[in-house]
């Protein structure tokens, strides 16, 4: 059984470790947390590709370093973040539930009435590390809406799977699943 996938992003080159998520089904583990390298080179190519916008916005947690450098580079001094829980400095929270195909449980995703405020009429960008079922950039999307911001667009690093398929993201790199051996399925 193959332990890696390794694959090219962004002009770097990594290994992923492949991971079960049930009996059959293996993802290749992407991991952007404490790569440096890699984060900054994904943001500089992910910013060539980006629709216009005034903000941008991720879903807590592994967008959170790629929204950073992306805002960073894009010169601009904000960006929010769709939190996993409310915390006590949120006021009068906004609120929507997401299932995610790397997460056992039902989570839901927060912000404050403040982000809510300042994404009003505005062009939000979507970043995540990675697209894979798209339930977290809906549960996201749907944050920016309930707050009268306009979806400028979605992007990623890697589209896993059928993500490739869609036409609605813009990503980097196609991730494929694998099978219990590590075959690409």
């Amino acid at each position: 059984m193959r332990e890696y996938y390794e694959m090219n992003i962004a002009g770097l080159t990594r290994k992923l470790p492949l991971c079960p998520i049930n009996e059959d089904l293996y993802i290749g583990a992407f991991v952007l947390f404490g790569d440096v390298e890699l984060t900054v080179a994904c943001a500089k190519e992910l910013l060539k590709k980006a629709p216009e916008h005034d903000v941008m916005i991720t879903a807590e947690s592994k967008g959170i370093p790629l929204v950073y450098e992306m805002t960073k580079q894009a010169g601009l001094n904000k960006y929010l973040l769709a939190r996993k829980s409310a915390k006590l400095y949120m006021k009068d929270v906004v609120k929507v539930d997401v299932q995610s195909i790397t997460t056992a449980r039902l989570q839901s995703l927060y912000i404050d009435r403040e982000d809510a405020e300042y994404m009003k009429g505005k062009r939000v960008l979507i970043v995540d590390d990675v697209i894979s079922t798209g339930e977290s950039v809906k549960a996201v999307e749907k944050l920016v809406h309930d707050s009268g911001g306009i979806v400028a667009g979605r992007m990623a690093i890697l589209a896993e799977g059928d993500a490739n398929k869609r036409d609605d993201i813009i990503y980097l790199e196609h991730l494929p699943l694998f099978d219990k051996d590590g075959t690409i399925l």
